[in-house]
């Protein structure tokens, strides 16, 4: 096992169990997009993201 397989395992017996099963969740799917050879989407989305808080903010502001 790594390292950061060893880190996460522990810190999920550490974590609130809702705090765990979101960070199972959100590995999956990082493990699912490098299956695919798809993890530059999940940079793209951020970037998505931050322009919409962008958008958002000057709606609002």
């Amino acid at each position: 096992m790594t390292a950061i397989a060893k880190k996460l395992d522990a810190r999920l017996n550490r974590w609130a169990p809702e705090t765990a099963k979101k960070v199972q969740q959100l590995v999956a799917e990082i493990i699912e997009l490098a299956d695919h050879d798809a993890l530059d989407l999940v940079r793209s989305r951020k970037v998505e993201q931050e322009v919409l808080d962008i958008i958002d903010g000057r709606k609002t502001g």
